[in-house]
C-alpha cells in the first residue's frame, strides 16, 4: 500500500492583531517530505505516528508537506497558496495512492478563505478520486465544515483537552483508512451542531465521564469512531461552536442518530461544564487565603495558544500594586526586554518596561526595577504528547517578590519546567500564574494545591455570549438560552 501524508496546522483567532505568515510557520516547523524525522512538536506528531505504523507495516509513505505556525491570526494569502500548493504538487507526484492522511487544525483561516481545511481535502479529493480513503485528524478546537465532510472518509478530533493524546488518535486514522483501503470498512460520517460556543475541560467531571462514554461507543454496533468538536470560539466564521462528529461503518443513519444524540447530552451538560472565572483581585485574594501554595491562577485571556500576545499586563500590574510576594508569572512575549536582559547580563538590575506591546488587548506596559537571575539561549519546555516547545531565548527576573519570565518565542506554558530549569522553585511560591486556558493543567495540576481561572481582556476573553461573530447565523448558548427554540 502506498500512502501519502501531511500536515498544515495553524490555530486562526480571527480577532487577534498578529498576522501569519510564511516566516511564522518558518520559525515552528516547515519541513517538505522529512516532517515525520524531526523531534516531536505540535505540528508532526501524528506524520511520526504514521510513517512508523506504515514502515512497520510494510507499506510504502509518500509525505509531502509539514508545516506549523503558533495560532494568531489569519494567514496571509500568499503564505496559504503557497502550502496548499506544496501539498498538492507532492501528491501528484506521489500518485497513485491507496490512502491518504492528512493533519490540520481545523480552524485555520486564511484571508480569503474561511475554511481552509475543506478547502485543501477537496483538492486532495479532486485528485485522487473517489476510491482513494482520506483520512483526517484534527484539533478538537475546530470547526466542522460540510466540505470537510463530504471530502474526507475518517475525521478524528482530539478526545483530550490538553492535548495529550495526538498520538492516540493518529493511531486511530491510520487504523480506520488502513481498514478503508483495504475494503475492511466503509466508513461514513455524519456532524450535529451543538448549537453551543464554549470550552470544555476534559480532565475534570462531567467531561471526564463524557470522554469515556465516547470511546466506549466506538468499535461497537457498527460504530467506527466518535469525536466531540469543541470549536475554537475566537473564529469568526459560519461553522464556529461545538459539533458531535460519528464515523460508521456504512450505516450514515445510525451516525447521524448517534451524533444527535450526543449533542443533546452536551447541551444538558452546559451548567456542569461552564467554568467559573474570578476576578483578578477575587483570584488573588483566593491564593493568599489558601492555607498552602502554590495556586495556580490561569489568566486565559492571554493564551498564545489562542492567538493571543502573551503579553497582557492586567494580572502583573495588579500583583505588583498589591505588593504581592512569593509569586511567578509567565510566559512574556517580550523580546524587547529579553533583549535588553541579555545586553544587561546575568546579576545586572535595571529598570524594565514589561509587556503592554501589541495593542489595547495587552494593556499599558509595566515599568519595574528589575534583577536579572537568568537568561538561557534556546530555553524549552516539555510539550504535550510527548514533544517540546521551544521558548526561544528567555529570561528570568525578579521584582519585588515577583519572578517573571520574559521569552522570545511566543508560547504558552505547559509544564512547570519552563519556570523551573531556569531555577525557579514553583513548589516555594504562594502564586502561579500561567498564561494559559488549559493546556498547562496536565503539566501544573500535580504541584497545585489548587486552580483557579481568571478573567481579563484580551484576544481570547472567556465572554462566549458577547463575541462579535458576522458570520454564524443560526443562534447558539449562552447568547440565548434555548438555540432550538422556534
Amino acid at each position: 500500500m502506498r500512502i501519502f501524508t501531511a500536515s498544515l496546522v495553524t490555530e486562526t483567532n480571527t480577532f487577534s492583531p498578529i498576522p501569519t505568515g510564511e516566516r511564522s510557520f518558518a520559525e515552528r516547523m516547515l519541513r517538505r517530505g522529512d516532517g515525520s524525522r524531526q523531534p516531536p512538536t505540535g505540528g508532526n506528531i501524528p506524520l511520526i505516528v504514521w510513517r512508523e505504523r506504515a514502515e512497520r507495516d510494510g507499506h510504502e509513505v509518500a509525505e509531502g508537506l509539514c508545516a506549523y505556525a503558533a495560532p494568531a491570526g489569519r494567514t496571509l494569502a500568499a503564505a496559504y497558496a503557497k502550502f496548499k500548493a506544496a501539498i498538492l504538487e507532492d501528491l501528484r507526484a506521489a500518485m497513485p495512492v491507496d490512502a491518504v492522511m492528512l493533519f490540520m487544525h481545523g480552524a485555520m483561516v486564511a484571508h480569503g478563505q474561511d475554511d481552509c481545511e475543506g478547502d485543501v481535502a477537496a483538492a486532495v479529493r479532486a485528485i485522487v478520486g473517489p476510491g482513494v480513503p482520506i483520512g483526517m485528524e484534527l484539533d478538537l478546537h475546530c470547526h466542522l465544515t460540510e466540505a470537510m465532510r463530504t471530502a474526507c472518509d475518517v475525521i478524528v478530533a482530539y478526545k483530550e483537552y490538553p492535548h495529550v493524546d495526538a498520538a492516540d488518535r493518529a493511531h486511530e486514522v491510520y487504523d480506520l483508512v488502513t481498514r478503508a483501503a483495504r475494503g475492511e470498512i466503509r466508513p461514513v460520517m455524519a456532524f450535529h451542531d451543538c448549537r453551543m460556543v464554549d470550552m470544555w475541560r476534559t480532565p475534570v467531571e462531567p467531561m471526564k465521564s463524557f470522554v469515556a462514554r465516547m470511546a466506549a461507543l466506538e468499535g461497537r454496533d457498527g460504530i467506527l469512531s466518535v469525536s466531540f468538536g469543541h470549536g475554537f470560539p475566537w473564529g469568526d466564521v459560519a461553522d464556529v461552536g461545538a459539533k458531535t462528529v460519528v464515523v460508521a461503518d456504512g450505516d450514515e443513519a445510525k451516525a447521524r442518530a448517534l451524533a444527535a444524540r450526543l449533542a443533546a447530552e452536551v447541551f444538558a451538560m452546559r451548567d456542569a461544564t461552564h467554568t467559573a472565572h474570578d476576578t483578578v483581585d477575587a483570584a488573588i485574594d483566593a491564593a493568599l487565603a489558601a492555607p498552602r501554595g502554590p495556586v495556580v491562577l490561569a489568566e486565559v485571556a492571554d493564551n498564545a495558544g489562542g492567538g493571543a500576545p502573551s503579553d497582557s499586563t492586567f494580572v502583573l500590574r495588579r500583583l505588583v500594586e498589591r505588593g504581592v510576594r512569593d509569586a511567578a508569572i509567565g510566559h512574556f512575549w517580550d523580546p524587547v526586554a529579553v533583549r535588553f536582559c541579555a545586553e544587561a547580563g546575568e546579576g545586572a538590575t535595571l529598570e524594565l518596561r514589561v509587556g503592554g506591546k501589541c495593542g489595547p488587548v495587552s494593556g499599558d506596559p509595566v515599568d519595574l526595577v528589575a534583577t536579572v537571575r537568568r537568561v538561557v539561549e534556546d530555553h524549552r519546555q516539555t510539550g504535550l504528547s510527548g514533544g517540546t516547545s521551544a521558548m526561544g531565548t528567555t529570561a528570568w527576573i525578579k521584582a519585588g517578590g515577583i519572578d517573571i519570565v520574559l521569552n522570545t518565542a511566543r508560547t504558552q506554558p505547559f509544564h512547570p519546567d519552563g519556570f523551573e530549569k531556569l531555577g525557579i522553585e514553583l513548589a516555594r511560591k504562594r502564586i502561579v500564574v500561567v498564561k494559559s486556558t488549559q493546556h498547562f493543567h496536565a503539566g501544573f495540576a500535580p504541584i497545585a494545591a489548587a486552580i483557579r481561572y481568571v478573567a481579563t481582556p484580551g484576544s481570547i476573553a472567556p465572554s462566549f455570549e458577547s463575541i462579535p461573530y458576522t458570520k454564524r447565523r443560526l443562534p447558539y448558548w449562552p447568547r440565548v438560552a434555548d438555540p432550538f427554540a422556534g
